[in-house]
């Protein structure tokens, strides 16, 4: 099916739409009306500059308000549909949406629907056009696509088709298998969009809140197949109202739109397969099953304090590159890489931010087949020259500067052939610390629906609810994604107000790690060991922990232990989770670690408040030291 995308979806101007949705890789273009208005050139015109960018004009719309009204607004609206249809002619596409009426002024009535749309019709056959019926969720008398389908049947025009929009449909609860009785000729166009789950007005959600199909929590996915069960083979053309993505760039926004139709289009075909075979040119999602590795980009000095960091922390060096200036540093099953080489991708982050995770490596069945599905998702893939005696690991570009590398068995002598270091079991227990639980990347809110969809689509990745953490300096964005297992955890925090600590994070280092939880078995004797060692843990307020004890109910002695050693303490459920905090770096990079008891799934963020608070007087205490 060709792929398509409304103007209104992105930002910018006409010219830098078309542009944006021509790079992105649509086929075509639905031009919204507001925005061939704005723009200074003729209609013909804008249809040249369309078509030269190598898209077809899906659609022209909305026109509104024209079904069931009475005389004399009826001609009018049917004087302003020929002047609409005439515009069409110049500016080079057959088909207008019509969106049912929300006008104080129609009436109601099936039929009387029906002879306005065929008068319409005719018209319009008159032009060689079509026009296409919707409903909307909040119509007055038609806001059901059943209704607007027996309203086209009955119109019984060739000219006259119905508008799916799967928003509408959706937001409302209807069953999406009253589509399969449709005939897909008469189906002149599917729009899609998704949202997250509100209880709100239905048009202001709509108007500010859908965003592309795997973004949000409706089930698009059943409302496609059920539109392929009726053999339409038109385009699919994403129309989505949102408030960030009229601030963001329109080229992301329009990769994103393409993506998400090849990742919905890619879950409908594996569903009507059973999920048994591989369907299409993309290979099956691969299961990230555990971190492999984090790379912290550094130069020759401060490679140092690095390591001093990681020798607290319980680390012990296991290797050293067999021809560059990159260490290997190992606790439990966590592989820590110190990259000080002078080329590189690792001294381009350096360059450019300073000491910062520069690469993360992921453990999958088939490193290649995640590497392929990663560009067929439009993924930039990553490479750079390999050295002598080194393997080739596919890799992509991640977030922000970062790079992601797969690696699978075929690979599993990397630290051997590299380093120098055994490839399999634990090393050394340190302090107690295990294995990674999840990895914190800060971003600009706007970049976290790009990010939740490429973790998604690319792995298949869960999506949790998004979160508000509430900083003393402001509002942050949590939107945390999982594989089913929950060995491989990402949580995308999205900061636009520079006075949180996570935005005064972006400003320094851009979209980046800002922090990395290790998980332990037994949070105080990691605690005591780390005290052992010089560790300075965070220094959380006193009142935090009386109120921790009058909210949980915990016993003396556990508050006496919580405090002495700057234990944070959660409960959900029958699980309990433990954080401990290291502190920040002068860029806001800090180290946290967590005990797991019981079936405790999320990541801490009632703490949030209180840890970001001492983040913040720690900092303060820092600048006046330094002052």
């Amino acid at each position: 099916m060709k792929s398509s995308i409304a103007t209104v979806s992105i930002s910018g101007t006409f010219e830098e739409k078309v542009s944006a949705i021509a790079a992105a890789g649509f086929d075509g273009i639905e031009i919204f009306e507001s925005d061939l208005l704005a723009y200074t050139g003729s209609p013909r015109h804008a249809g040249a500059l369309v078509r030269d960018a190598g898209l077809d004009i899906t659609l022209f719309q909305p026109f509104r308000d024209f079904e069931g009204l009475p005389e004399p607004q009826r001609g009018r609206a049917l004087d302003r549909a020929k002047y609409k249809l005439d515009l069409m002619a110049e500016l080079g596409t057959d088909l207008m949406l019509i969106c049912s009426s929300v006008s104080p002024d129609a009436m109601g009535g099936i039929d009387r629907a029906a002879d306005d749309f065929r008068e319409l019709g005719e018209i319009a056959s008159q032009r060689g056009l079509r026009v296409g019926y919707e409903a909307l969720a909040w119509g007055r008398y038609v806001n059901d696509h059943r209704d607007a389908w027996e309203i086209v049947r009955r119109a019984d025009h060739p000219n006259v088709g119905l508008v799916l929009d799967s928003f509408h449909t959706l937001a409302r609860g209807t069953d999406v298998d009253t589509i399969r009785a449709i005939p897909g000729d008469k189906i002149f166009i599917v729009q899609l969009a998704d949202a997250p789950r509100f209880s709100m007005d239905m048009l202001y959600w709509s108007r500010h809140f859908r965003n592309m199909p795997g973004q949000g929590e409706l089930p698009v996915v059943d409302f496609m197949r059920a539109v392929q069960a009726t053999a339409y083979d038109g385009p699919l053309s994403l129309e989505i109202f949102n408030d960030q993505f009229r601030g963001a760039s329109p080229e992301t926004t329009a990769r994103d739109g393409h993506r998400s139709l090849i990742y919905l289009m890619d879950q409908v075909q594996r569903q009507e397969s059973s999920g048994t075979i591989d369907t299409g040119p993309l290979p099956a999602p691969v299961r990230a099953e555990g971190f492999s590795f984090v790379e912290f980009a550094a130069d020759e000095s401060l490679s140092a304090d690095i390591r001093e960091i990681l020798e607290v922390l319980g680390f012990e060096k296991a290797g050293t590159h067999i021809s560059k200036q990159v260490e290997l540093w190992r606790q439990g099953a966590i592989n820590i890489v110190i990259n000080g080489d002078p080329g590189g991708q690792a001294r381009q982050v350096f360059e450019k931010y300073g000491v910062a995770v520069c690469d993360i490596g992921l453990l999958v069945d088939n490193a290649e087949a995640t590497a392929e599905r990663a560009k067929g998702l439009l993924a930039n893939p990553f490479s750079q020259p390999v050295g002598p005696g080194e393997l080739s690991i596919p890799a992509i570009h991640g977030v922000g500067d970062s790079v992601l590398h797969f690696l699978d068995d075929t690979l599993a002598d990397v630290w051997a052939i590299e380093f120098g270091a055994p490839n399999q079991g634990v090393s050394t227990p340190g302090v107690g610390l295990t294995r990674i639980d999840h990895i914190a990347q800060t971003m600009a809110y706007e970049e976290i629906l790009t990010w939740t969809l490429f973790y998604k689509s690319i792995f298949g990745m869960v999506q949790a609810p998004m979160l508000d953490v509430i900083d003393p300096g402001g509002l942050v964005r949590s939107q945390a994604v999982h594989n089913a297992d929950r060995t491989v955890s990402f949580t995308l925090n999205g900061a636009d107000d520079r006075r949180t600590f996570a935005g005064e994070f972006a400003q320094r280092s851009g979209s980046a790690v800002q922090h990395i939880a290790f998980e332990t078995q037994d949070i105080f004797a990691t605690a005591r060991a780390l005290r052992k060692n010089g560790f300075e843990p965070l220094k959380i307020a006193s009142n935090y922990f009386d109120d921790v004890q009058a909210r949980f109910g915990l016993e003396d002695e556990m508050i006496s232990r919580l405090r002495e050693l700057n234990v944070l303490y959660d409960r959900d459920g029958d699980g309990e989770f433990f954080q401990l905090y290291s502190r920040s770096w002068p860029n806001g990079f800090f180290f946290k670690i967590v005990e797991r008891r019981g079936r405790y799934v999320g990541y801490g963020a009632p703490n949030a408040i209180f840890r970001l608070a001492a983040q913040k007087r720690r900092r303060a205490s820092d600048m006046g030291a330094a002052a």
